[in-house]
């Protein structure tokens, strides 16, 4: 071969390699996002409002997958993973993230808010970015605050209005232990259990009930296991989308607040759903056969709950809960 074919060649082979190296790096990076529910609940709205956000502010440099209905296990396995790098992100409850991050546990105190402007302002205010910030120091990162929504009872047994009526109901319950504790304190039988293992249980008759917002217990099918439906609001479920803190870290300071921006996207569109399924939830659940209890009495329930928030939550900052509790 002559010295100007060989060189020829070489810039052949080069600009095949330049080729080559730029479409590898067109490709887009794969996020995936894992969640409890199935893709057509409220957290895959989230997620799909998430994913176009970010596609918009990356100009498609990361595309995100659906990870829905427990596909990498229960929530508590799910954020494990996010948390040693074997999955990108995590979208659910604050349930099971007490484990991880205990200072969330003040959100799950039973009776703290009073309705969803209360909650969300707090959320979305100085206090649940204050909670946010602690979360590298746990081995997580937070993005956002998102929703699941005020949790309500249901069982097979009778309606709950006052909080005598949790006894000696076997309740199952996320993987918390101020949830777990509070139940206790009303005599009922917390039984933690991952949610995806939640409906054979109440269908099996291992369980007389369990708790969860409406857009959860409509979207779950909890209807064609459970009698009474108690609208006891009992608990505020927050979510969250968090990212792992291996991929956090290989991302500019750009593309990080564009996946900040795109999980507040998802927030919205989380709520607006949260709003909409509850509107519609409970014409659908009595459709279907629920008897649907409206009458609770919240002031006997934080009569008797409220003073015992101390034994819920050992070491609980009581200045905390006050700001909450004024924060609107």
């Amino acid at each position: 071969m002559s010295r100007l074919l060989r060189i020829l060649f070489a810039s052949f082979l080069f600009f095949v390699g330049a080729l080559s190296s730029l479409g590898a790096s067109a490709e887009p990076q794969l996020i995936r996002v894992a969640y409890s529910l199935t893709q057509t609940s409220h957290y895959g709205a989230g997620v799909d409002a998430f994913a176009l956000a970010l596609t918009e502010k990356t100009k498609g440099r990361f595309r995100v997958e659906h990870l829905p209905a427990g596909k990498a296990g229960g929530e508590l396995d799910a954020l494990n993973k996010v948390k040693n790098g074997e999955l990108e992100m995590y979208n659910g409850s604050t349930g099971p993230l007490g484990n991880l991050v205990p200072e969330t546990k003040v959100f799950d105190l039973p009776f703290l808010f009073t309705d969803y402007r209360h909650a969300r302002s707090t959320m979305d205010g100085p206090i649940g970015q204050r909670i946010l910030d602690l979360f590298p120091k746990y081995g997580l990162q937070g993005l956002a605050w998102n929703e699941n929504g005020f949790r309500h009872m249901t069982n097979n047994t009778r309606p709950i209005t006052f909080p005598e009526d949790f006894a000696k109901l076997k309740i199952r319950t996320m993987e918390n232990s101020v949830h777990i504790e509070s139940l206790k304190s009303m005599s009922a039988a917390p039984t933690p259990m991952a949610f995806p293992k939640l409906f054979k249980a109440l269908q099996d008759g291992d369980l007389d009930g369990q708790e969860n917002p409406l857009p959860v217990i409509l979207s779950a099918k909890f209807s064609e296991t459970q009698k009474y439906l108690s609208l006891t609001q009992h608990f505020y479920s927050p979510g969250v989308f968090i990212i792992a803190p291996k991929l956090w870290a290989t991302l500019s300071k750009l593309d990080q607040d564009a996946f900040i921006a795109a999980a507040r996207a998802g927030t919205k569109a989380q709520r607006d759903r949260v709003n909409a399924d509850e509107f519609a939830a409970l014409s659908k659940l009595r459709e279907q056969g629920m008897k649907v209890n409206s009458y609770v009495d919240f002031q006997a329930f934080r009569k008797a709950l409220r003073p015992q928030y101390p034994k819920f939550l050992p070491g609980l900052d009581m200045a905390l809960v006050d700001e909450i509790r004024k924060s609107r």
